[in-house]
Order: C-alpha cells, then sequence, then structure tokens
C-alpha cells in the first residue's frame, strides 16, 4: 500500500494498494483462458493444414476463429494471421506481461489529507461501502421492500420513503443489539487483528466460526439470521380471553415466551 499524488488530481491523494490473493486469482483465470484459447485455435489451424476438406477462405476462418474469443474474451492477447489457406496465432507476451503488472492492484481517491484520515483507514472506509450497498439492498429488496411505491403525490412518495429509511435505522439498531443471536460477528477487534492488512480479505473471529459451524451460540441457544429470529418472535401471541363467569371484563394473557425469545426481549431491552 502507497500513497501517491498527481497533477491529474489536483487536492486528491490516491492510495495504491495491492491484493495478493487478487493478484494470484486474476493470473491463474488468465493463464487458464490463454491455454483454452490455444487449444482451440490450434484446433482450428490443424482444419486449416489437413489435406482432407481442409477449411478455406479468410472468412471462414475468421469466422471459426472469432467464435473461439467469443467464448474465452482473449482476443486482444494474440496475433493472428489469416489467409484463404493458411492460419497461424503466437501471444502478445508483451502486453501479457504488461498486464500481468497490474494484477491485484487498485486505487482508491480521497480529498481529505492525511492528518484526518489515514491510508489504512482510507482503504478501509472505502471497503465499508459493502455496507451500504448491503443497506440498500435491505431497503428495496430484502426486508422492508420501498417498491412498488403506491402513491402519486410528490410529498407522499417523499413519507413513503422516508418511513422506510426510519423502518432500516430501527432494523439496523435491532441488528446490533440482537448480533449474540444471530450469525453476526461479534467481536469485529479479534477478527480485523487477524487480517494481514487492511487490503487483505477480513477475517471472522473465532467466536463468529464457532457458530457459523455448530449452529449454537455460546449459550446454548440456536443461532438465528435476521429474518428466522423475527418469524420466531412472531409465534408469540396475546389472547383476550372472555369468561362466561364476567364477561364484562376479558383478561388478556400473553403466551410464555420460549428460551430464545425470551433472550431476544432481553438484549432488546423489553419486558414480556
Amino acid at each position: 500500500m502507497a500513497s501517491i499524488t498527481s497533477p491529474d488530481y489536483p487536492g486528491e491523494r490516491l492510495v495504491v494498494c495491492r491484493n495478493a490473493d487478487l493478484a494470484a486469482e486474476r493470473a491463474r483465470k488468465r493463464e487458464e483462458l490463454l491455454t483454452a484459447t490455444e487449444k482451440d485455435l490450434a484446433a482450428i489451424k490443424a482444419r486449416v493444414e489437413r489435406t482432407r476438406k481442409p477449411l478455406r477462405g479468410t472468412a471462414e476462418i475468421a469466422l471459426a476463429v472469432g467464435e473461439v474469443f467469443n467464448a474465452h474474451k482473449m482476443r486482444k492477447h494474440f496475433d493472428l494471421t489469416i489467409t484463404d489457406d493458411a492460419f497461424s496465432f503466437a501471444r502478445k507476451t508483451a502486453e501479457i506481461a504488461a498486464e500481468a503488472a497490474t494484477d491485484g492492484l487498485y486505487v482508491v481517491r480521497t480529498s481529505l489529507a492525511e492528518a484526518t484520515l489515514g491510508d489504512a483507514d482510507t482503504v478501509r472506509s472505502y471497503k465499508s461501502l459493502s455496507l451500504v450497498e448491503q443497506a440498500f439492498r435491505c431497503v428495496k429488496t430484502v426486508d422492508l421492500h420501498v417498491r412498488p411505491v403506491y402513491h402519486w403525490l410528490e410529498g407522499r412518495v417523499r413519507a413513503h420513503v422516508f418511513l422506510c429509511m426510519l423502518a432500516y435505522y430501527l432494523e439496523w439498531h435491532m441488528r446490533q443489539r440482537l448480533a449474540p443471536m444471530l450469525f453476526d460477528d461479534t467481536d469485529p477487534e479479534e477478527a480485523e487483528a487477524l487480517r494481514r492488512s487492511v487490503v487483505a480479505p477480513a477475517q471472522r473471529s473465532k467466536v463468529a466460526i464457532k457458530k457459523q459451524t455448530t449452529g449454537m451460540t455460546p449459550d446454548g441457544l440456536p443461532v438465528h439470521s435476521f429474518r428466522t429470529l423475527l418469524a420466531d418472535l412472531a409465534t408469540l401471541a396475546r389472547n383476550t380471553i372472555t369468561t362466561a363467569i364476567n364477561p364484562l371484563y376479558p383478561l388478556t394473557v400473553v403466551t410464555r415466551p420460549t428460551p430464545v425469545q425470551q433472550k431476544a426481549f432481553d438484549l432488546l431491552g423489553l419486558a414480556v
């Protein structure tokens, strides 16, 4: 990770990062695609050079080659020579090496001074954008379903969206308090300490891994997702009972919460 400045970006700081795992994966995938492309191009070359019913014509050969490149998307990495009765190909080694040199590299731009936001915090803030994307996905499709909007007036549409945002604000706080019962990581400090650097992939703490592998919380309760926990809480019922002895005074009886429900209410600070 390195911080640089450029006259092309006045007043901004560029933080260059290299993810070694991503670099290795891109190199592996590129080599696999290059090898597969060469194999298919070699088959076309053999069709052109065979003595019995050879492939002839620049257009016909080019059409066959185009199908290969459409499948593997490696056209930019090969030099081709196509004539009516000949076909040859070769890798562009210089271009491939130049592309490989940038594997795993990405740049984060910021207008904040280093004293305000350091390089590591800049990258960490950039990666936290995934939480924003998760929030939008939750509001739009997963939990709150902001669409469809059954309003036409501008004020009502704004009010509808505002209520959805308030609902997500409430959900966020509920998730924070219910985290010990969910698959969420409750020890972010340990998870951060397990990372080699801020550029490396995020890790999960030992507590989170144990919850994920055993399906149980440290106090012996089943681990839930947020949606399944809400579904469990929804089974709690309040019954209004009227007796024949005294029909004018109904009784309200709440079903006894299960250990999971009681734990959730305790974490939320609610009395049942």
